[in-house]
This record gives structure tokens, C-alpha cells and sequence, in this order.
């Protein structure tokens, strides 16, 4: 009998039943990028993330030379205002820098519309700080348009938090 014929009949005859996940188990689900922690923290997708619990990881070796000495980051790309950094000790949610500049609910596709709005406008699009602050600026004069609303929305859905089961 295969490996897969015996789990077959296994599940057959007994059920599945699906693992409980802790809270440290959900950092595994989301994707993953090999980064460096350097002075200023992190960097994914243009953004960089930092928290005072990365000092002592900053410009350190990660142990893996086939990955080049890369921390492991996870990151969810639907709600960038933290990433999540693999250490020895444990995860480390390292919070966006520019976070308080911004306000609301922000997405990897509204980042990429707020840079391509201040390239349009004549500013320097790898600047983080300056693409945060021209989106603000341009939300608290204009409004939202339609793009950005509907960006704002599909991030806002994305983000509540699921309902809880009921029991009946």
C-alpha cells in the first residue's frame, strides 16, 4: 500500500480533523522574502519597517549561508503596516516607519497607486516619507477619487477582522 492509498483509508475510516493553529502559526501562512536588517530596519516592497526589538539582529548574519546570511520576513500583502521577522528567539513584528502619516487602511496595490500619483506629480517615487505625505496631503484636499475609494474599500474588507462563530 502506497504512503497515499494508507492515508486514504486512514481518513476514511476515522475523519479528518484539521490542526488548531496558535497565534505564532498564522506569520507562517503569508508570504515570504529573504531581507537584511540593517541601521534603519527592513525593507519590503519599498517600505521600511523597524522596531526597537531588531537591535540586536541588526547587521547580523542569519546562520543561513545558502540563503546569504538573509532573515527570513513575512509579510502580508494585504495590510503593510507591519511585517513579521524570523529570529532565533521568536517573531518580530516590525511596524512601518511612515504608518502615522497615513491614516487608513493601506494595501501593497494602494502603495503602488500612491507612487505612481506622486511620480505624476513630480516626486521622487522611492522616497517613502514623500509618497506617504503627498498621499495624505492629496486625500485631505481632493477627496478620494473613484480608484483610490475603491483601492481604500477592497483594503478595508481585506482588514476587518473575521466574524466569530456562533454556537447554536
Amino acid at each position: 500500500m502506497s504512503p497515499n492509498d494508507r492515508y486514504a483509508s486512514l481518513v476514511a475510516a476515522v475523519g479528518y480533523l484539521p490542526p488548531v493553529l496558535r497565534e505564532e502559526d498564522y506569520p507562517e501562512l503569508l508570504p515570504v522574502a529573504r531581507r537584511a536588517i540593517d541601521d534603519h530596519g527592513t525593507r519590503v516592497g519599498h517600505r521600511t519597517r523597524d522596531a526597537a526589538e531588531l537591535g540586536p539582529w541588526r547587521r547580523q548574519h542569519s546562520g543561513h549561508a545558502a540563503k546569504r546570511g538573509l532573515r527570513e520576513v513575512h509579510y502580508g500583502p494585504c495590510d503593510l503596516s507591519r511585517v513579521f521577522v524570523r529570529t532565533t528567539g521568536g517573531w518580530i513584528t516590525a511596524p512601518w516607519v511612515h504608518l502615522p502619516l497615513v491614516h487608513a487602511p493601506f494595501a501593497d496595490f494602494t502603495w503602488d497607486h500612491a507612487r505612481r500619483l506622486a511620480a505624476a506629480a513630480g516626486l521622487d517615487d522611492a522616497n517613502e516619507a514623500a509618497v506617504a505625505a503627498s498621499w495624505t496631503r492629496r486625500r485631505a484636499e481632493h477627496g478620494p477619487d473613484l480608484r483610490s475609494a475603491r483601492g481604500i474599500g477592497r483594503t478595508r474588507a481585506v482588514s476587518l477582522p473575521a466574524p466569530a462563530p456562533t454556537l447554536s
